[in-house]
């Protein structure tokens, strides 16, 4: 069964660094997470993925060129950011709007991210399924899906 998967950008499929002060497309050096590759090459052959960033400044073009430069766009369908969602990511109003962008449920979509107050918490009050991206394998609060490395979701969605 196909699903709809949200991915947050920085630090989940691609490596953020807060020392950078401009967009994150015009870095000299740009890097994928490890894994991400990978990853989104195999669900996309059976799902269909998107990006929902908390990125204040960057529209949705400069994030697809970032995803270009790592080559990761191709197995992305969309690019969802407060710029055009026009709300903030930590609520949940910001994924309901992008349910109903897509004609989806909430229930339909999971969003994958590494920061449980603006990629969980909103998205499990929105009545999205949530996954934690928790590299640093950290205590894993109650209700919470959690994978440590991306590459585990080619398993847990086979």
């Amino acid at each position: 069964m196909e699903k709809v998967f949200l991915f947050d950008w920085g630090d989940t499929l691609m490596v953020d660094n807060p020392n950078q002060k401009e967009k994150m497309y015009l870095w000299k050096d740009v890097a994928a997470v490890d894994g991400a590759e990978e990853t989104l090459k195999a669900l996309s052959k059976n799902h269909t993925i998107y990006i929902a960033s908390s990125a204040q400044e960057s529209s949705e073009a400069e994030i697809q060129q970032a995803f270009q430069r790592v080559e990761l766009d191709r197995y992305i369908n969309g690019y969802f950011c407060k710029s055009n969602v026009g709300l903030d990511k930590n609520c949940p109003e910001f994924y309901l709007a992008i349910a109903d962008e897509l004609g989806v449920k909430p229930d339909e979509l999971t969003m994958v991210g590494d920061i449980l107050n603006k990629d969980v918490y909103p998205a499990q009050d929105a009545g999205l399924n949530a996954i934690w991206f928790n590299p640093n394998s950290e205590k894993v609060p109650e209700n919470v899906v959690s994978i440590t490395t991306l590459q585990e979701l080619i398993t847990i969605t086979a």
